[in-house]
């Protein structure tokens, strides 16, 4: 990343796993959700040569689900993975208004760390376990890389599912995860991981200043 920095003709990068973390802390300002998440996916070298960070999943993931009819305020939220991708999802679920948000992650630190870091903002408990607590839940995210290979195993179980829950992933390929087309199987609405990177597109052009070009196109 410093090597990156000193590249006089890099405006900006897009960051993926495993480095969304990471990089939070080699650049010189953040953006609000980088610094309640504790996670970024786009990096700006600014005028003065400084590099700034934001980070746009946890709203495109957002803007996804109410396009396609999954509005998650008011409802009950788990998110399955508190990772780069998965942080930014849950800061941006309290953002939406939800009535409750569970976090589960098998990372002991990283779960202290986020939940430090959302106590800050949001004084209403948010539930933070080790194992995923899925009844009664309306919505449930897989935020995990478990479903990017054949061999993955399920990130949880969909036995403990109230039978209008709907079903969320945000891996991309393979576009039906084991866990999409085993919820879909069983009746549940699921909800695809494409979406949430369409939904992050216009973002990031505001971001890496295109924003004039993205007018011209509407």
């Amino acid at each position: 990343m410093r090597g990156l920095q000193l590249i006089g003709n890099l405006d900006g990068l897009l960051v993926t796993v495993p480095h969304k973390i990471a990089v939070c802390a080699l650049v010189d300002h953040v953006s609000p959700a980088v610094a309640v998440s504790g996670s970024a996916n786009a990096l700006r070298r600014e005028p003065d040569g400084s590099w700034s960070a934001a980070n746009f999943d946890g709203t495109g993931f957002v803007a996804g689900l109410v396009h396609r009819g999954h509005d998650p305020a008011g409802r009950t939220v788990a998110v399955v993975g508190a990772g780069g991708a998965g942080s930014a999802i849950a800061v941006a679920l309290l953002e939406a208004g939800v009535g409750g948000l569970r976090v589960c992650d098998r990372d002991p630190a990283r779960l202290a760390a986020l939940r430090d870091r959302v106590a800050e903002r949001w004084p209403r408990p948010v539930v933070f376990s080790d194992e995923p607590d899925l009844r009664g839940a309306d919505l449930v995210v897989n935020a995990t890389p478990l479903g990017l290979r054949e061999t993955d195993e399920l990130p949880f179980s969909l036995d403990d599912l109230a039978p209008h829950a709907v079903v969320a992933d945000i891996i991309m390929t393979p576009r039906d995860t084991e866990l999409l087309a085993l919820a879909a199987a069983r009746g549940h609405r699921v909800h695809h991981g494409i979406h949430m990177l369409r939904h992050q597109i216009p973002a990031y052009l505001q971001f890496f200043g295109f924003g004039d070009a993205l007018s011209a196109r509407s």
